[in-house]
């Protein structure tokens, strides 16, 4: 009897399979059971018909309740009114644990409910495929990054200092080294990376201990942040357009089903693999003021702003040349006016918002300390940081996705909670 996954069926048409999983649902109708079954690659309903199964058998099939786990035996066929779908005619039926009363059921549960349980949430079918697009999404943007010679240079969690300012860190006491932080960036790390290998990216869990409550944050998330040698800012946000249009592309590519579940509007996702547009934050001060917003000349922009914005744009937008009050030290300036730095937020159209803060970095060592001394920091503390702009300094640039809210972009999450395993948040850390 060969095993198979319920994705791999169209290739055993009647043969007799046999799958291991759970049910999602089951209803019975006379001498009749039909018994949806998931097994993590995907759903098919089970047939049992009682004069074929046995009266033994059909008594036993009848035991199953939801998320009952089960091994079922069957021959697939072709269904008889969905095209390119399958049935399983089921010829043996043995389950594994009978799940009793399980919480999570057909009614509507507020989002309280389903965060205390989800452990059990994530095998619904929506919450499946988040996760799956999830997947696609972070290895679409290593292929990506693979692909165009950067390699993998992991920065540490545990950090002595921080990437930018204190604030919004978590302290951890560290032996007798004193207090440690969560880390809430690998770019400084990075930046030493390229020294060596050129092009570096790092991918994995940061942590900001500010106390927002909006549908686009979380308290423990994961990012990818790349840096490269000799790539200036314009080139810098090319590299960021061919990895999200390559992100896209995957996506429509792999997860078309898991769209559709999520009911996504497939066409706009399409829409938005094209050439993305470009705005100075001057000519997006001046767009949204032109649209009834109070916002100042060298402010930075909220959710509302961003959703302005994007406004009637299928792609993204590219915001380049910030002012430099409002952005972190190791920017570099724009020698054309230098109360400007190279700097660059990609904002997803939708009303999905930022996904992506670069920039190309200050590569010279007078230039930085200075800033560095203007801002009280460290010298210290960060002299390892200065050093690479002492020797062999280069021309460099840099970017950090948001990994979760790329995820909620593409499947259309209505909450960036629903786009990672175990949300933590302000208010929860259980389960």
């Amino acid at each position: 009897m060969t095993t198979i996954l319920v994705k791999d069926l169209s290739q055993y048409l009647g043969q007799e399979i046999e799958l291991k999983g759970w049910v999602r649902n089951i209803r019975s109708s006379g001498k009749l059971l039909f018994i949806i079954f998931r097994d993590g690659s995907g759903e098919v309903q089970a047939v049992a018909f009682k004069p074929n199964l046995g009266e033994e058998k059909f008594a036993l099939a009848k035991t199953l309740n939801l998320e009952s786990s089960v091994i079922i035996k069957g021959i697939p066929k072709k269904h008889q009114k969905i095209e390119d779908a399958y049935e399983l005619d089921i010829t043996d039926v043995e389950p594994v644990q009978i799940a009793v009363d399980y919480p999570i059921a057909k009614k509507e549960h507020g989002p309280d409910f389903l965060l205390a349980n989800r452990h059990l949430w994530i095998r619904s079918p929506k919450q499946n495929a988040i996760l799956k697009i999830r997947h696609t999404v972070y290895f679409a943007i290593c292929e990506y990054l693979n692909n165009n010679n950067f390699y993998r240079f992991d920065s540490p969690i545990l950090t002595p200092n921080a990437c930018e300012g204190t604030t919004t860190l978590f302290e951890v006491p560290y032996f007798d080294e004193g207090t440690a932080y969560l880390s809430q960036s690998g770019q400084l790390y990075l930046e030493t990376g390229i020294m060596s290998l050129g092009r570096v990216y790092d991918f994995g869990p940061v942590f900001r201990a500010e106390k927002s409550k909006t549908r686009k944050h979380l308290t423990e998330f994961w990012m990818m942040d790349a840096e490269a040698a000799y790539v200036e800012h314009e080139e810098n946000m090319q590299i960021q357009e061919g990895m999200i249009r390559f992100v896209i592309q995957s996506v429509l590519k792999k997860n078309l089903k898991d769209l559709e579940v999520l009911e996504r509007d497939i066409d706009k996702l399409k829409k938005a693999d094209a050439p993305f547009k470009r705005m100075t934050h001057a000519e997006a001060i001046n767009l949204l003021q032109s649209k009834g917003s109070p916002i100042g000349d060298n402010d930075d922009f909220g959710a509302q702003d961003e959703a302005m914005i994007t406004e009637g744009s299928d792609v993204p937008v590219f915001i380049e040349k910030w002012p430099k009050e409002i952005k972190a030290f190791y920017m570099k300036r724009d020698k054309d006016n230098p109360n400007l730095v190279l700097g660059a937020d990609l904002i997803a159209p939708e009303g999905f918002g930022e996904i992506i803060g670069g920039s190309q970095r200050e590569d010279d060592y007078d230039l930085l300390k200075e800033r560095m001394l203007n801002e009280n920091m460290d010298m210290d503390a960060y002299q390892w940081y200065l050093d690479l702009r002492k020797y062999g300094s280069v021309p460099h640039s840099g970017f950090g996705i948001g990994f979760e809210r790329m995820v909620t972009w593409m499947s259309g999450a209505a909450h960036i909670r629903e786009t990672i395993p175990f949300p933590r948040m302000i208010y929860r850390i259980y389960p």
